[in-house]
Order: C-alpha cells, then sequence, then structure tokens
C-alpha cells in the first residue's frame, strides 16, 4: 500500500487524538469518570522474530504467522483456572436468573458480540441471557468508530441495567480500554460480579475485575494488531467460557447438542440425527417424538429416554433445571 494511500487516514484520526491525556494509571476524576492509560503493554511491544516481515518469502511470512498463532492455546492453557472461576459465576449467574454482559471495543468488542450471537440459536438461550456491549454501538461491527473505546461515560451508561445477579465481562486486549473500565466500575458499584479478558498480565482494569483473565500472547507479529494473536486468545477464551458455562446448564446431552433450535432444513435433520445417536432409534420414531414434544429436542430425547409422554419429560426437564441426564434419572 502507497503512503498516500495510508496518510489520508492517519491525517483525520492524529487530528482528532491532539491533546489526549497520557497517564499511567486508572483515577475516578472529580466529575465521576474514569481515565485508564498505560504506558506499554505487551501488544504494542515490537516482536524480534518478525523484524524483517515486510522482506520475508511469502511461504516464510505464512510459516512465521503460524508459528505465532501456535502459542495462543498455550497461552490460553494456563489461565484455565482462572476461566473456571468465570464458568462458575456464569452459571450461578444464569441459574439466579441473572444475566452475562460482554463489554468491549474494536476487536475485542466483535468477538464478543459473535460469541452471545451464536449462543441463541446453538442453545436456546433467551435474547437477554447472554448480552454484548460494543463500544460505538452496531455500526462498531463492521466500521471503525474511532472515539468510542475513549468514552468510559458511554461504558458505564450500557451498564446501566446491570444488577448485582449479574456476571459482567470486559474484553480489552490492553486491559486498559476506558469504555471496558467505566462498565466494570458500574457493575462493580452494583454488586455484579466482573472478570476481564486481556492480553496483559499487568492490565490496569484489574483493580475492577473479580476475576482476571489475562492471557499472556506477547507481542503480536505486527505490532500492535490485536485482531492477530489477542484477538484469536479472546475468541478461544470466550468459546470456552461460553461452552462450558451451556454443558453446566444442561444444554447438551453428552456431546450433543440437544438445545439447536431447528429453524431451518439442516438443523430439522440435526435434531432428527441427534435422537437417533442418543437412543439408537430409527429416524422415523425420531421425527414423530419432536413432532409430539412441539420441536423441543430436550423433552424429545427424554420422551425417548425415558419412554413417557411430552408432558411427564417437559415436567422432569422443569425439575431438573433443564438438565436431560437428571431429569432421565428422575424418571428411573
Amino acid at each position: 500500500m502507497s503512503p498516500t494511500v495510508c496518510s489520508w487516514r492517519w491525517r483525520s484520526i492524529a487530528a482528532s487524538r491532539r491533546g489526549r491525556r497520557s497517564n499511567k494509571s486508572i483515577r475516578q476524576s472529580p466529575q465521576g469518570r474514569v481515565n485508564v492509560h498505560v504506558a506499554a503493554v505487551p501488544t504494542e511491544e515490537r516482536n524480534p522474530a518478525s523484524m524483517d516481515l515486510d522482506s520475508l518469502p511469502l511461504a516464510d511470512l505464512l510459516r512465521l504467522i503460524n508459528q505465532e498463532d501456535q502459542t495462543v492455546p498455550l497461552a490460553v492453557a494456563a489461565v484455565l483456572p482462572q476461566i473456571e472461576l468465570a464458568v462458575l459465576a456464569g452459571v450461578r449467574a444464569l441459574r439466579a436468573g441473572g444475566r452475562i454482559h460482554y463489554f468491549g471495543a474494536g476487536t475485542s468488542g466483535r468477538a464478543a458480540f459473535a460469541d452471545a450471537a451464536e449462543l441463541r440459536p446453538t442453545f436456546s438461550l433467551g435474547p437477554d441471557q447472554v448480552v454484548a456491549h460494543v463500544a460505538g454501538g452496531l455500526e462498531a461491527l463492521w466500521s471503525a468508530v474511532e472515539q468510542a473505546e475513549d468514552d468510559d461515560v458511554a461504558g458505564g451508561r450500557d451498564a446501566a441495567d446491570v444488577t448485582a445477579a449479574d456476571l459482567v465481562i470486559g474484553v480489552a486486549a490492553s486491559g486498559a480500554t476506558p469504555y471496558v473500565a467505566g462498565a466494570l466500575r458500574h457493575a462493580r458499584s452494583v454488586g455484579a460480579t466482573t472478570a476481564l479478558i486481556s492480553s496483559n498480565p499487568q492490565a490496569p482494569l484489574h483493580e475492577f475485575a473479580d476475576i482476571p483473565i489475562a492471557v499472556d500472547t506477547g507481542p503480536e507479529v505486527i505490532t500492535g494488531s490485536t485482531r492477530m494473536k489477542a484477538g484469536t486468545a479472546a475468541k478461544l477464551v470466550l468459546t470456552t467460557f461460553s461452552t462450558a458455562v451451556m454443558v453446566r446448564i444442561g444444554r447438551t446431552w453428552s456431546n450433543l447438542m440437544v438445545c439447536a433450535v431447528p429453524s431451518n432444513a439442516k438443523l430439522r435433520q440435526r435434531a432428527v440425527r441427534t435422537l437417533m445417536s442418543a437412543t439408537g432409534l430409527p429416524a422415523d420414531v425420531a421425527q414423530e417424538a419432536i413432532a409430539k414434544a412441539d420441536e423441543e429436542l430436550p423433552v424429545a430425547l427424554v420422551m425417548l429416554l425415558s419412554s413417557v409422554d411430552a408432558e411427564t419429560a417437559r415436567a422432569a426437564l422443569t425439575a431438573a433445571q433443564g438438565m436431560v441426564a437428571d431429569a432421565v434419572r428422575h424418571l428411573k
């Protein structure tokens, strides 16, 4: 890309940044705003392995990116105990009628939004059980909203409906995003449990997090490009967290998706295959059970596993808080 292509955008961004504060701590201003600034974070350091990035042969360039990517799962493995704490908090929140909130900006916000969106059809969640808040709103999902991440007041405002029953998770590669700071600070003030997913072991926002999840991914292949390893780490942590929460609240049976909404032909076929796999029964029996259960797959599964009608299966599931295995044991 030529300098002229890069520079037109930089000029508009640089003009808006003149006079910006440069502090190295978290503090509350007299107006109640949260000021978050950090001198340096790992993702902003230069990676010694990629100093000659722009002169590498293509095969070597791809190999280097891949080698760096391979370090991310190991870094996530190191924080599994912290993820476990977040899962326990998420399960408590949902079982008590609370919610899980994600707050993020840029790549982090988009990863959080995607995770929340995918949970609804996959696990039949209500639209307000896992909610993602992105700095700059929905527009920021496909277009950069440059100043939104610096607005801590907006973070607090977007967290206005958080309650003490909720779990609030901030996602910020630097661990210092003001928008996320504002959300976590407000969540703390109302008694909600808070967590932070970052790629900075020394994240300033740990001050506002009951559960700090700091994935040490180190410098990026391209300095500061957190859409790379840090973004991958955030995706892995979010997927691991949300999947484990769904398993623990009964949205799977064995390793089968038994709560997916059969809203199209592919998913209807999958529902039939799921019942066939779980019970060993033929397709026509599975299809009949799904119809009698009003397309509620867990109900159909309990019906077939326990040889009961839909009403009995549904009552057993309610008593078992949605856990298919517990419902089946209760009916034996």
